[in-house]
């Protein structure tokens, strides 16, 4: 009882500090450092279906009867990671065809105007009857969320906005935790006063602020010198050439840390062309980093942000739509790191080079061939 009480508090406070959109929380970092430690709640082989302690919200209201029509916001699929996710979310709806009448799809292709206005032509057309959302930018699409909701059920996921007004917001632990894991790792690894290059992708995204200040605060308390922050917009020319010339700046770089893993292979390539010794790096679980980590005995580790998280917000919709009860406001998914002994465990040859390891998508109808394996 004093562990589900502690749970729910810890979760409580975490939402309310994760509406204010402080993306440098102490409060925050705290919380999720603590739910690191935390065991996940639900089915064993299903952690999209996990939670790691949240409460549930009566979804009575909002009982119809099926099969459903749910419609998708997506704020893009301009990165490998977000390709992965979206296979993901099409092949749990084709999971659940029973309860699914249409799934419509509007990708706003990074842009916030878009966005909005994809979510208000949803609204409008009174064909939705769920609205899924994962935002472009927190602070801009906050109100066409929360007018959204007032006209029916959303769910979001992955990145959040300031507001109470979704039914559940749905992603893993959080960006401080991914920077907690990898910061962490990369301090202990380096020598003492060691130096950093840290590679971002780009700005205004809650999850993606949260991990630099998270490794931000790690490295200035581990005394590790930053020496450049820079953002690659994801690209593997502009990764490899900030690499190159940090290089050639300073000589010796102990260690990259990067919010975003796809083009860690990029960022190491510049370091064996520069005849340089590889840096101790932090990735994601795309393959391949994960071949490369293996193969160079690299050190390293891979926070994760599992792609099977875009699962779960279908599942949640059907749910609320039957009017079951939710993990909410927050529902926290698990968020495993791959290391070095578990390494073996998540390389596979015959996935493509961006393909996530932690898909949740093994078991699904027409795997691999559907994500691009072999």
């Amino acid at each position: 009882m004093k562990t589900q009480i502690a749970l729910a508090a810890l979760l409580a406070g975490l939402s309310s500090a994760a509406l204010a959109q402080n993306f440098n929380d102490p409060a925050e970092f705290e919380r999720q450092k603590a739910l690191l430690t935390v065991a996940p709640q639900g089915p064993d082989s299903k952690p999209w279906e996990q939670n790691l302690g949240g409460e549930k919200v009566d979804t009575a209201k909002y009982k119809k009867p099926g099969p459903y029509k749910l419609c998708f916001s997506n704020a893009g699929v301009n990165n490998p990671w977000r390709v992965v996710g979206f296979t993901n979310m099409q092949a749990e709806v084709d999971a659940n065809k029973a309860d699914i009448a249409s799934f419509t799809h509007a990708d706003a292709e990074g842009k916030d105007d878009k966005q909005i206005s994809d979510i208000n032509a949803f609204v409008n057309s009174g064909q939705c009857d769920a609205l899924i959302v994962s935002p472009n930018t927190t602070a801009a699409l906050t109100p066409a969320v929360e007018a959204a909701a007032k006209k029916l059920p959303v769910v979001v996921f992955d990145r959040g906005v300031d507001s109470k007004a979704p039914v559940t917001f749905i992603n893993p632990i959080g960006g401080y935790g991914f920077g907690i894991q990898g910061a962490s790792f990369i301090a202990e690894k380096i020598p003492a006063g060691g130096s950093v290059l840290a590679l971002r992708i780009l700005p205004g995204v809650d999850v993606l602020e949260n991990r630099w200040a998270a490794a931000e605060r790690i490295f200035k308390e581990k005394g590790i010198k930053v020496v450049g922050a820079e953002f690659t917009n994801g690209d593997n020319a502009k990764t490899k050439a900030i690499v190159e010339d940090y290089i050639n700046r300073f000589g010796k770089i102990d260690g990259v840390w990067m919010d975003a893993g796809a083009t860690a292979v990029a960022a190491l390539e510049a370091f064996e062309d520069a005849g340089k010794p590889f840096p101790v790096i932090n990735g994601e679980d795309q393959q391949d980093f994960l071949q490369k980590w293996k193969k160079n005995k690299l050190t390293a580790i891979a926070p994760t942000y599992p792609t099977y998280q875009w699962r779960t917000p279908v599942i949640a919709a059907i749910r609320i739509l039957k009017g079951e009860p939710v993990v909410g406001p927050t529902w926290k998914l698990p968020q495993p790191a791959i290391t070095t002994e578990t390494l073996d465990k998540f390389v596979n040859d015959k996935m493509p080079p961006l393909h996530y390891a932690l898909c949740g998508c093994e078991q699904m109808t027409n795997y691999p061939a559907r994500w691009g394996g072999k």
